[in-house]
């Protein structure tokens, strides 16, 4: 199983990144899918889910209204629409996928400074 993800980076406040985390060797579409997000010296939160076909998703308080999870089943990928950030959004973030099993990427970094 592999989770890779992509599109973290550089941003300033205010702008936009779109995340994305393909997945293979899993049945993709019998997962839930997450991402998490992890600053220096804090623990790993949950950003942002989304159930198996996409029906209903979740968030974190400090993200509602600027992200937005979403999936494609047929391309295997999940994918985090992130506006309006903030330097509080600097960190790395963490695809994650469960059902009977749980498996994590290995992280893109997202940096939000002027």
């Amino acid at each position: 199983v592999q989770l890779v993800e992509s599109g973290g980076g550089l941003v300033q406040p205010g702008g936009s990144l779109r995340l994305s985390c393909a997945a293979s060797g899993l049945t993709f579409s019998r997962y839930y899918m997450s991402w998490y997000r992890q600053a220096p010296e804090k623990e790993r939160e949950l950003v942002a889910g989304v159930t198996s076909a996409g029906a209903r998703t979740n968030y974190a308080d400090s993200v509602k209204g600027r992200f937005t999870i979403s999936r494609d089943n047929a391309k295997n990928t999940v994918y985090l629409q992130m506006n309006s950030l903030k330097p509080d959004d600097t960190a790395v973030y963490y695809c994650r996928a469960n059902w009977i099993d749980v498996h994590w990427g290995q992280g893109t970094q997202v940096t939000v400074s002027s």
